[in-house]
């Protein structure tokens, strides 16, 4: 049986949020925010659905566990997310000076990394590839079905 707390069980969260989102017709990304072992806040990308192109995973997620902790800082938060997060979202996990991201699979074309991990807050521990087989599995059936 999986532990509660195990890094795992957090990512298949979020790669439960990716699946939402591909029924809904979205790209498949989804995240959940982690405090004291517990889910705070859980989203899945709405682009389409909100007409927005902010609405990614982690920028809604950041926004529940915000409001959830009544607090605009992260520090003590784990975001686990089923892509690498692309620049923006960097950016906007900078400003939450969020203390840790585990991410899945890697965002070749759009991930922040490219760019330096410069773009996180110098506090924030990375970790990635657990679970990318899944991840990328979701996204590359994703894109297949729509061409």
């Amino acid at each position: 049986m999986l532990h509660i707390l195990s890094d795992k069980y957090f990512m298949e969260e979020a790669l439960r949020e990716a699946a939402k989102a591909a029924v809904e017709g979205e790209v498949p990304v989804g995240a959940v925010i982690v405090s004291q072992g517990r889910i705070i806040a859980r989203a899945h990308n709405l682009t389409e659905k909100l007409r927005d192109v902010t609405a990614h995973a982690e920028m809604l997620v950041l926004t529940a566990a915000s409001d959830y902790l009544n607090s605009k800082y992260l520090e003590n938060c784990t975001l686990f997310v089923s892509l690498e997060p692309c620049v923006m979202c960097a950016g906007a996990l900078h400003h939450s000076h969020i203390g840790r991201i585990v991410w899945a699979a890697d965002d070749q074309k759009r991930g922040f990394e490219r760019f330096g991990r410069e773009l996180l807050h110098p506090k924030t521990q990375v970790e990635k590839g657990l679970m990318a087989e899944e991840s990328s599995a979701m996204l590359k059936k994703f894109f297949n079905e729509r061409r």
